[in-house]
């Protein structure tokens, strides 16, 4: 008989799984992945991935590189050192340094450079090489790569990590008709990646972040153990982060004709509730509480004063795209009371300093006798109205939009859900290629900028996220697509001829009839094998023991844990019905 190749005797292959779960390990996929010796924790953040993780990975990858060739994408590889210039000439070098996600180094020379975060000013350079003219679009060109981040907080093992495995691709076209069209294919691309991958997940619209441009989606596969927070209407379709989420505006009374204002005492009342409790009557929705933001700018950084309803939230991410700012954060009590000359909690619109620019959310727009803070320790003010009591702010969309307020689209509730990203996809426009000047020849020969796109995947995040959403007391239950092997042929007593030699013809079987397959001929006990395999989760387990003589095997699929004996004859059947072929 052949020899077996040795990455397919799981005697050969480095697995070291465990019994206990890690300490830091705080969801599932983190939990099981590391207690399966699938990755290996070097440093915060940072991870070794053994001969099975990597399989996977690779094979996640494959599906990738299928779906995006299928669309007529080109892979390269692109360097993961960067120069500083690149950055800086598209505008994003001091946001990154700023928000302190981006390793930089010096080389000997004392350049200045960074471990790429993402590639966009890679890529627009070296395409903006290439292509001189019309005539060579559409271009569309993805790398499968590493990528550095350093994350204030590296978790979730590989969902939250400072090293981690990306496809990016990029599209150059050369009007936004074409990048439509370039977009809608991506997209489709990435619906047939995830549905081959057997993800529940769903499209939202997204925030663009610090990539930019002019919209983008995210890919959320749903897990209760997701960062991001999705409201959705089940009638309408539509689906948005909540960073990016609208909704009906909640009623609210309303104060009726405008009134005097008048000042009142409010000692140690400083927050809604208690303001409430103070002014029976009033309402939340009748309120306009100020924060004060320190804001950082390029060039500058100031505090502003923002207003909103007092029954709503400030969305920061919203506040930050408004601004255009590199980052926002809430000023200080020493900040707020040099802008405001009070305490925190009394901050408001009337008597605010002129140099304290004044922006408002558009749920207070046209809102008459409000309670705001009076500018002054312990006072606050009735019947505030803007543009009569205090000047006219300017007013913005900045509200956190929650489940239950009415969806923008058909106004039924909104419902919430947890997801993991997994992938974005955004129209970049020319942000990029007009700041770097990256242009080709149109067809009346003059210079026009690219018009771009930009598609991410997260390469080694995908399988974890598929742990989240298939796993069970036992251990992992990988989708046949991604799993290390779609089966696992295991003989519970190498010692035995008998069982040897079936195990070895059930796997050459297997291997001809076109299953991923291997053959565990590790020297354990039959229920270490069996702990060793329902942890891994392969997907479907043939284990050759006491019947090998009669030509039996146990049978099992590791979803569900559905046992039964199966005989060799039909054996090879069965695995291609449970593999769905």
């Amino acid at each position: 008989m052949a020899t077996l190749p040795a990455q397919m005797r799981l005697s050969q292959i480095l697995i070291s799984t465990l019994r206990e779960d890690p300490a830091d390990a705080e969801i599932p996929s983190h939990r099981l992945l590391a207690r399966a010796g699938l990755i290996v924790k070097i440093a915060a953040g940072v991870y070794t991935y053994a001969p099975l993780m990597w399989r996977v990975v690779q094979k996640f990858a494959q599906i990738v590189r299928e779906e995006l060739n299928r669309e007529g994408a080109n892979e390269v590889m692109l360097p993961i050192i960067q120069p500083k210039e690149l950055w800086v000439a598209s505008g994003r070098w001091d946001r990154y340094v700023n928000d302190g996600i981006m390793f930089t180094l010096k080389d000997r020379k004392g350049t200045e450079m960074c471990l790429g975060p993402t590639h966009e000013e890679v890529m627009t350079t070296y395409v903006n090489a290439q292509v001189n003219s019309y005539k060579q679009m559409p271009v569309n060109c993805y790398q499968i790569q590493d990528k550095f981040r350093d994350e204030i907080r590296p978790r979730f093992g590989l969902m939250r990590g400072r090293e981690f495995i990306m496809m990016d691709a990029y599209s150059f076209d050369a009007d936004v008709a074409a990048l439509d069209a370039a977009y809608q294919k991506m997209r489709n691309a990435y619906c047939r990646i995830f549905e081959r991958c057997g993800l529940d997940y769903t499209v939202v619209q997204a925030d663009s972040g610090a990539i930019g441009g002019a919209g983008s989606e995210e890919f959320m596969v749903i897990a209760d153990s997701g960062e991001d927070s999705i409201l959705y209407c089940q009638q309408s379709g539509y689906a948005a982060n909540v960073e990016k989420a609208a909704s009906k505006l909640p009623d609210a009374p309303n104060g009726g004709e405008p009134k005097k204002m008048e000042r009142h005492a409010t000692p140690d009342v400083k927050t809604v509730a208690q303001l409430q409790a103070f002014f029976p009557g009033w309402e939340a929705g009748r309120m306009a509480k100020t924060l004060l933001y320190h804001v950082t700018w390029k060039a500058k950084v100031k505090v502003i004063a923002v207003m909103m309803r007092g029954d709503l939230e400030i969305n920061e991410v919203k506040l930050t795209n408004t601004l255009d700012a590199l980052s926002v954060r809430l000023a200080t009590d020493d900040e707020i009371k040099a802008a405001t000359g009070a305490e925190t909690g009394f901050a408001g619109p009337v008597g605010l300093r002129d140099d304290v620019p004044l922006i408002a959310d558009e749920s207070l727009r046209d809102r008459t006798n409000l309670l705001c803070g009076g500018n002054e320790s312990g006072f606050h003010c009735l019947n505030v109205n803007l543009g009569v009591d205090c000047r006219m702010p300017s007013f913005k969309d900045l509200r956190t939009a929650r489940a239950g307020e009415g969806c923008p689209i058909s106004g039924h509730p909104l419902q919430q859900a947890r997801g993991i990203e997994v992938g974005h996809i955004f129209k970049l426009g020319i942000k990029y290629s007009k700041a770097m000047s990256a242009t080709f020849m149109d067809q009346q020969g003059k210079p026009q900028p690219f018009v771009m796109g930009c598609y991410g995947i997260g390469v080694s995040r995908t399988p974890a996220a598929a742990v989240e959403q298939h796993h069970d007391e036992k251990g992992i239950v990988w989708p046949a697509s991604i799993a290390p092997f779609e089966c696992v042929v295991a003989m519970l007593d190498p010692k035995r001829d008998e069982q040897v030699v079936l195990a070895e013809q059930i796997y050459q079987k297997l291997k001809a009839a076109g299953v991923d397959a291997c053959l565990d001929d590790r020297p354990l006990s039959p229920g270490a094998k069996f702990k060793d395999h329902e942890l891994l989760g392969f997907p479907v387990q043939i284990f050759v023991g006491r019947r090998a003589a009669e030509g039996f095997t146990e049978f099992l699929l590791r979803r569900g844990m559905q046992k039964s004996e199966v005989a060799v004859a039909d054996l090879t059947a069965q695995v291609l019905a449970a593999l769905g072929r």
